[in-house]
């Protein structure tokens, strides 16, 4: 071996030992009692207190929602759709996943088989309190990727149905190659520098139309702008997992996607799609973004959601939304015609 060679070995052997930092699981307090829910908290297993936000109705619920947020959000995702669907008594219980919102170590990933083993304790918890209501898991984002994740592992959580609003599902196998080798060497590298999208990427790619809930969001000191890189590498790694994972899902699945979503690419989520078991449905909105739950046409989202439940009788959904095209070639078939302004620069920030 030369001296080169030496030299090659040495640094890559440095480099893989810079391991992205994770979070790890607490050593719950003498006399722990186990997982159990708080008015705005979740204790987890390990006796950790997850943030949690909940929508109840005035009774009892038939159907109770455990929902998972995206990226840099929390909980407060759900507090358009939740308010909506408790007034038509389904319950929602949404978490602040490790790392986000007032969950502990804020903007540290925690790895996948952590974040799920507190989303079985939450549905534990969640079906204990609500024993006679049917329960759903849904997710939001990376919320949708991590519920993929859970329904398709040896281990799935006892819920009844599935609910993936623009699941993340942009994995290392259809991210450019220039994009893997950076985001390894960072993440190994600078794992706690942290990467901002530029100015020129928030005025032109648009996570919702509503323009107030994105102001609103912008404001909230809850949400986290920007993200490590070591965080992002773990996002990715997640996204490929549930790419991946979507045949091994056993469960009813209803599947959301928009057709203006400037942040999870087509490709994958159509691969992701095409994998999915027979019966599960898809509905693939014309006028949705990639924030379906508050976007300027979320009801018909949030309606459709509730069909999907309840198994309401007629054609689903009931907005008549057409399913998820077979190919982006048919997505791109569907497009309207592109205006000819070109230029986005009008429309305001998104934060995104």
């Amino acid at each position: 071996m030369t001296r080169r060679d030496l030299f090659l070995a040495a640094s890559a052997a440095g480099l893989s030992a810079c391991a992205p930092l994770t979070q790890r699981p607490d050593l719950a307090a003498l006399g722990f009692r186990g997982p159990r829910l708080q008015d705005d908290a979740f204790v987890s297993f390990d006796g950790v207190r997850l943030g949690l936000m909940r929508w109840l109705p005035a009774g009892e619920p038939d159907w109770v929602v455990v929902g998972l947020h995206g990226m840099n959000d929390y909980a407060n995702a759900y507090h358009l759709a939740g308010a909506w669907w408790a007034g038509r008594g389904i319950a929602t219980y949404a978490l602040d996943v490790r790392g986000f919102g007032r969950s502990p170590e804020r903007g540290i990933w925690a790895p996948t088989d952590l974040v799920l083993e507190d989303v079985r304790a939450l549905i534990l918890a969640v079906r204990e309190r609500h024993p006679a209501a049917k329960v759903a898991l849904a997710g939001v984002s990376m919320g949708g990727a991590l519920a993929i994740c859970a329904m398709a592992s040896a281990n799935p959580p006892p819920v009844d149905k599935l609910m993936l609003f623009a699941p993340a599902v942009w994995g290392w196998s259809n991210q450019p190659l220039p994009n893997r080798m950076s985001l390894w060497f960072t993440a190994h590298v600078a794992g706690d520098w942290v990467v901002k999208p530029p100015e020129w990427l928030v005025r032109n790619v648009m996570a919702s139309d509503n323009i107030d809930e994105l102001r609103r969001m912008g404001r909230d000191p809850l949400m986290i702008w920007g993200a490590r890189s070591d965080t992002i590498y773990g996002l990715v790694g997640l996204m490929e997992k549930a790419w991946r994972s979507t045949g091994e899902i056993q469960v009813p699945t209803a599947w959301c996607y928009g057709a203006n979503d400037h942040i999870i690419p087509r490709e994958p989520t159509v691969e992701a799609v095409g994998r999915l078991l027979p019966g599960a449905r898809t509905a693939y909105y014309a006028k949705g973004y990639h924030l379906l739950l508050v976007d300027r046409q979320a009801e018909r989202v949030w309606s459709d959601a509730e069909a999907f439940l309840r198994d309401a009788p007629g054609a689903w959904p009931p907005s008549g939304a057409p399913p998820i095209p077979a190919s982006v070639e048919a997505m791109t078939a569907m497009d309207p015609p592109k205006s000819r302004k070109g230029k986005m620069s009008h429309r305001p920030p998104s934060g995104l």
